[in-house]
């Protein structure tokens, strides 16, 4: 039976979900304070790293392998290119990396383990500890996140059954009606309601869920690498992790896309949304961090800097599901942890919201529920 979804938010959990209510056959509503997709969403960027490999977690590193198939599929049915699989490294220490690589392996990926002289041989525009080695896997790369909130918005444009309403902030749900309240006054029903609007919904989050979501700031630099390197970055995988004691990262230029680097150095917890200017002190930080790790690197690479928000369940570390009271939910947001399993985490919870029993999941009471315990469980489709 067809059921009435209203989806709060411009994001990709908000318009996946959406995507998955849509193909189940139910009418759905999707509102936002802003345009759809929102340019303040979480999720909103150039790219977003893929990579299923989870060291030492092998049930999240099968989910991500599903999530994987599951985006390919995606661009199939949205018929555009978003997902660049160019690979992922992930820097170890060597035992680290054998055991990885192994792990990665059993769960059905294609992977490949590099030695420091490897490392060094294949990558040489990197500057790697020599003591390190290296799992690279190729059902991974980048996920060109504008892309994808466009394609989801381009997608349920065409389809019958739903509605878009922008520039509408909510200020209450009611989940035990159904009703979503907008700022003008109009209220909309449904028979189910997703809140999915990243870290400034914490106003909408039942009286003490909100102090348990931490808010976190971090500063991101975008660059434009030199034409004598570009051939080099070209063939350069997606690097969740490059090794080091302040956990640097990047994400190459890819389809059109800067060089972006950061590092959790560059990430702090913080009281409020404010402004998303880079204070030239982290911009510093995160040049001299990289000056390090890339030769030739320097202040003259970087064409912008900014900083983005995301809120995770103090407990946890990760995202989090509450229940709003009958069939409605609220997604708090985690980064780059929710886009990568976003279509697994969408699927679940439009099962949820329309009366289906997630297949391979016990979610049982989602009140307080962090989905990050859940993300390696849930089944793609």
């Amino acid at each position: 039976m067809s059921a009435r979804v209203t989806v709060v938010g411009g994001g990709v959990i908000a318009l996946l979900t959406a995507v998955e209510c849509v193909l189940d056959g139910h009418k759905v509503t999707v509102v936002d304070q802003g345009p759809i997709p929102h340019s303040r969403a979480t999720s909103f960027d150039q790219h977003r790293i893929l990579r299923a490999l989870h060291p030492s977690d092998p049930q999240a590193t099968a989910a991500a392998l599903r999530a994987h198939r599951r985006w390919v599929e995606l661009e199939e049915l949205f018929l555009t290119r978003f997902y660049e699989q160019v690979g992922a490294l992930t820097v170890l220490p060597p035992a680290a990396a054998a055991e990885a690589a192994a792990m990665l392996g059993n769960a059905g990926g294609s992977v490949r383990e590099l030695t420091a002289a490897g490392l060094s041989d294949r990558y040489p525009h990197l500057r790697v500890d020599g003591g390190l080695g290296a799992v690279l896997e190729d059902e991974a790369g980048v996920l060109l996140a504008e892309r994808v909130l466009a394609a989801c918005v381009g997608w349920l444009k065409w389809q019958s059954g739903i509605d878009l309403i922008e520039h509408r902030a909510v200020t209450a749900v009611d989940g035990e009606s159904g009703n979503v309240r907008l700022v003008d006054g109009r209220v909309l029903h449904g028979d189910a309601v997703l809140v999915a609007v990243g870290p400034w919904s914490r106003g909408l989050m039942p009286e003490g869920i909100a102090e348990r979501l931490t808010l976190f700031r971090q500063s991101l630099l975008y660059c434009r690498v030199p034409r004598h390197q570009a051939q080099a970055w070209a063939s350069t995988p997606a690097i969740p992790a490059l090794g080091t004691k302040g956990g640097a990262w990047l994400i190459p230029p890819v389809a059109g896309t800067a060089l972006k680097l950061t590092s959790a150095t560059a990430c702090r917890v913080v009281d409020e949304l404010t402004d998303y200017a880079t204070d030239p002190y982290w911009q510093r930080r995160l040049e001299k961090e990289f000056g390090d790790l890339l030769p030739g690197f320097g202040p003259a690479w970087v064409t912008a800097a900014k900083d983005a928000y995301y809120s995770s369940f103090s407990e946890t570390g990760g995202p989090l599901v509450v229940a709003l009271g009958g069939d409605a939910y609220a997604y708090a947001a985690c980064g780059g942890t929710s886009f990568k399993f976003a279509p697994l985490i969408a699927r679940s919870l439009a099962d949820r919201l329309t009366g289906r029993i997630p297949s391979q999941i016990g979610l049982g009471a989602l009140d307080g529920l962090p989905l990050d315990a859940l993300a390696p469980q849930l089944a793609g489709r």
